[in-house]
């Protein structure tokens, strides 16, 4: 995906969207945005049906999603993805260490650090809501066809702010925890 979304034809398709006048440009375009809306809430509805049972949220969801992902990572790191307050991190964090799905482990190299571990717990935990969306995801694909597929991919990545989209098609690349 990253040569399909790289160099001057994706600056050009972000600046300059094509088949679209430039009245129809005046115009928000609603059903997209609907569009996205919708499927949001439907693909983050039924992981927070299962959330509700620990009293969690999607802050809770989000921040396991990435520790299971990314297991032994910074809190700064951690940070800099969900783009939240330490404030904000440190209440739902804490819930997730206090019972038990998360964690917390003091850096060897540097002490000040803390580097956050799924445990069993969280990683059946974060396994079972990214099935749930996976089945989901994979439903709409069938619809698509493997081009249809590339295509909502470059699609939503173009959705992400340029300045941040290599660092998170990296991410996004990275193979599943075994």
């Amino acid at each position: 995906m990253a040569d399909v979304i790289s160099g001057e034809d994706l600056e050009r398709t972000v600046r300059e969207p094509p088949g679209r006048s430039a009245a129809a440009a005046a115009e928000p375009l609603y059903e997209l945005i609907e569009l996205l809306f919708f499927a949001y809430r439907d693909f983050v509805g039924g992981p927070d049906r299962i959330l509700a049972e620990y009293d969690f949220g999607r802050a809770h969801h989000r921040v396991l999603h990435f520790v299971n992902r990314n297991p032994g990572m910074r809190v700064t790191d951690l940070l800099d993805i969900l783009k939240i307050t330490k404030q904000s991190l440190a209440r739902v964090l804490k819930q997730l260490v206090d019972t038990g799905f998360i964690d917390s482990r003091t850096g060897a190299a540097d002490r000040r650090e803390r580097l956050l571990y799924p445990t069993e717990a969280g990683r059946a935990l974060a396994l079972r809501l990214a099935r749930l969306q996976s089945a989901r995801l994979e439903a709409a694909a069938a619809g698509l066809g493997p081009a249809g597929t590339e295509a909502a991919k470059r699609f939503l990545a173009l959705v992400v702010n340029e300045e941040e989209r290599p660092a998170v098609l990296a991410l996004a690349r990275k193979e599943s925890p075994r």
